[in-house]
């Protein structure tokens, strides 16, 4: 093979890797994202406490406002 063989095969797999790599880390941050909603299903109702916090605030919120009006 001769160097520009070489260099004629380094471009195209340059442009394949520019054309795979966005698609690929799309793919990855799917599987992730599948893997947090998993984990969120598996947990019992009630063990995060954000969403107690935001629905005790929420819920304050309502009552000063009905309280207000």
């Amino acid at each position: 093979m001769t160097t520009n063989t070489l260099l004629d095969w380094f471009t195209v797999f340059a442009v394949l890797a520019l054309f795979v790599a966005p698609s690929l880390a799309g793919h990855l941050q799917d599987r992730r994202i599948d893997r947090q909603l998993k984990a969120v299903e598996r947990r019992p109702l009630g063990t995060d406490a954000r969403v107690h916090v935001f629905a005790a605030r929420r819920s304050a919120e309502r009552s000063a406002h009905s309280k207000a009006a």
